[in-house]
């Protein structure tokens, strides 16, 4: 049982296992090829607005335009990359719980839904681009050229979802096909005498979650939900899904997202990661418990870095749970320790969900990179001190011998260029010297300039391999807030978030209870829920809900992520758990037994950050608006 969260691109010859024949693999590696050369394009224009605003004093109009528009263009077609490769985010806890015949049976439905979606798009995303009759403010260029990539995309979807391949026939690919335009056909003309119009918040809900909880992939299961829902109304608000969807990519706030991703590739192909985890072992590898408060110590400092805690919980647990196991720590702690450290990668900048969640509550990314700072560390040492008090009790550690300071300060020297680029990354934002976004291009470049001059690890394969491996990572990402908007716009339509409102108003006058109520609300759905899926359907009902019970938003938003990466260590998801276990080989049952201390420890740091503002807001008022 587990969480597919498959996200890295396919290696050298892949697709030949993937797909059956050549044209298939000729259209999946040109998709590809045009995919990054557009991530590469927006990461290009993002620095070249840098370079003409500091060096000559003046900027262009263009450059964020079309940086937006580059990065839409890249992400609804690689799209259909990731359909091709199976790489979209999905839970398979019901999937994987099935016998053979039955689970052969439930994908099979769930590629259907997936089929039905992608038509939907086709059909009424070409009508809404026919539409189009606005031009961009900047590039003077037609809309309908950014709206029109929203069918291109799910016809290339339609083309992988049909095709062969080692796992499916040319008859299981025309059963999807059909399955597919039956399930279109059933909603599209059906839904006004089934449920009507009345009943399209709950179809909207109850399809986009249990298509989930099925196994359809989330980004799917989201547009097939608003699909259901706008399917009982004037067919012409069917345009208003790829509206939203192509709409919610046309952010340049967004495209912080696929630079810190590249960034955070660049820095590991560099030889970066090694060397975090050397100055940790020399710092506090001596300790009781030493190999664990290092694994600490390297994610705290990997954090600032990646700001993706499955991609450091990958990597931390493949460097450091065989060396814990050979060292007498059980595998299961080692384990478990990986996973709970890597969910520092959200809450030390910059951090992905604290990107989304500023894109998706309209408020500073600089002030919530800042605001999350003490509670990260408060974190990093509430897990340190679990690590001691455990080892104190099993023996772990205490068996490497103290670094002497010149070992510590070569360490140190060889980290520093790292270290300083979550210092560039947060004074930048917070002061005003670039914008987040721009922040990520300025990381990526830097990151470039470490790995082949400095380091000198980074060569022309790796390098090519990480930034195939993380324009993959960002389309998975962006895929799932593109479908969740026309989910969120529907719950708006129906007023959802202001019933649910009027049905709080008793808590909203005693705001503790309120908050409490939030933070369980908010952990259970980290229960089911992935957290960046989790992120853009809750943040515009709950974010209302909190600043009429007194909380600042930038307070929120930690709380928020802190809430659903906790999520992301407990059954019966736990994708990080699952993981580290996999990876680090350990026993998945015992894994999630020696989590337990370390969640402990997390909701004690969630309970002073929710009840103590000072903690995330002091350090925002201490360094200016």
């Amino acid at each position: 049982m587990g969480i597919e969260v498959e996200t890295d691109a396919a290696p050298e010859g892949a697709a030949s296992t993937d797909m059956h024949g050549g044209f298939a693999r000729i259209v999946d590696r040109s998709l590809e090829g045009v995919t990054v050369g557009l991530m590469l394009v927006a990461v290009a224009v993002a620095c070249l607005q840098v370079v003409l605003r500091y060096i000559f004093n003046s900027g262009l109009p263009w450059p964020e335009e079309l940086a937006t528009w580059v990065f839409g263009w890249a992400v609804f077609l690689g799209m259909a990359v990731a359909t091709a490769r199976d790489s979209h985010i999905s839970i398979d806890v019901v999937t994987r719980a099935l016998p053979a015949r039955p689970r052969a049976y439930l994908l099979l439905f769930n590629r259907s839904v997936m089929a039905a979606a992608s038509i939907m798009l086709v059909i009424h995303g070409w009508d809404y681009a026919n539409r189009v009759i606005s031009a961009s403010p900047a590039l003077q260029w037609s809309m309908q050229y950014y709206f029109v990539v929203l069918p291109v995309g799910a016809a290339f979807n339609l083309f992988f979802l049909a095709w062969p391949s080692t796992s499916r026939t040319w008859l299981q690919g025309l059963g999807v096909l059909i399955g597919g335009v039956l399930i279109y056909a059933a909603i599209r003309y059906g839904a006004s005498s089934v449920y009507g119009q009345s009943g399209s918040a709950i179809v909207l809900v109850a399809a986009g979650i249990v298509s989930i909880v099925i196994g359809v992939p989330v980004a799917f299961a989201l547009i097939f939900g608003a699909f259901a829902a706008f399917a009982a109304f004037n067919p012409l608000l069917l345009v208003t899904i790829s509206q939203n969807m192509g709409a919610s990519m046309n952010s340049f706030t967004l495209l912080a997202i696929p630079f810190f991703i590249l960034a955070a590739a660049v820095m590991n192909a560099g030889g970066i990661t090694p060397r975090l985890v050397d100055l940790a072992m020399q710092l506090v590898g001596h300790l009781r418990g030493g190999l664990g408060q290092a694994n600490v110590v390297t994610n705290t400092m990997l954090a600032g870095v990646s700001g993706s805690s499955t991609a450091d919980a990958s990597t931390i647990a493949k460097l450091l749970v065989p060396e814990m196991a050979e060292r007498g720590y059980s595998r299961p702690f080692g384990a478990a320790l990986t996973a709970s450290a890597a969910t520092l990668a959200n809450l030390i900048p910059p951090s992905l969900g604290l990107i989304i969640y500023a894109a998706l509550a309209s408020v500073s990314v600089g002030a919530l990179f800042v605001a999350t700072i003490v509670p990260g560390l408060m974190v990093a040492g509430a897990l340190m001190l679990v690590v001691y008090v455990l080892s104190r009790l099993r023996g772990y550690g205490g068996d490497l011998p103290k670094a002497s300071l010149r070992e510590r300060m070569s360490s140190l020297g060889l980290a520093i260029p790292a270290l300083i680029l979550p210092v560039i990354i947060v004074g930048g934002v917070r002061f005003g010297v670039f914008t987040a976004t721009e922040a990520g291009a300025i990381a990526f470049i830097y990151a470039f300039l470490c790995g082949a001059l400095l380091y000198r690890k980074l060569t022309a394969a790796n390098f090519i391999a990480a930034i195939r491996e993380s324009a993959l990572d960002t389309v998975v990402i962006a895929i799932i807030i593109a479908a969740a908007a026309p989910f969120a716009w529907v719950l708006a339509f129906e007023q959802v978030p202001q019933k649910i409102a009027l049905g709080l108003a008793e808590l909203v006058s005693q705001p503790i209870v309120l908050i409490l109520a939030i933070n369980l609300f908010l952990i259970i759905v980290g229960l089911f829920m992935e957290m960046i899926a989790s992120l853009v359907i809750l943040v515009p009902i709950l974010v209302p809900l909190v600043i009429a019970g007194g909380m600042d938003p930038i307070q929120f938003g930690v709380v928020i992520v802190m809430n659903l990466v906790i999520g992301a260590l407990t059954p019966p998801l736990g994708v990080l758990v699952f993981t580290t276990a996999r990876v680090g080989g350990a026993n998945q049952t015992e894994t999630f037994k020696a989590i337990l201390p370390f969640v402990a420890a997390l909701v004690t740091v969630l309970m002073l950050v929710t009840f103590v503002p000072a903690f995330t807001m002091l350090p925002v008022a201490w360094l200016g608006p």
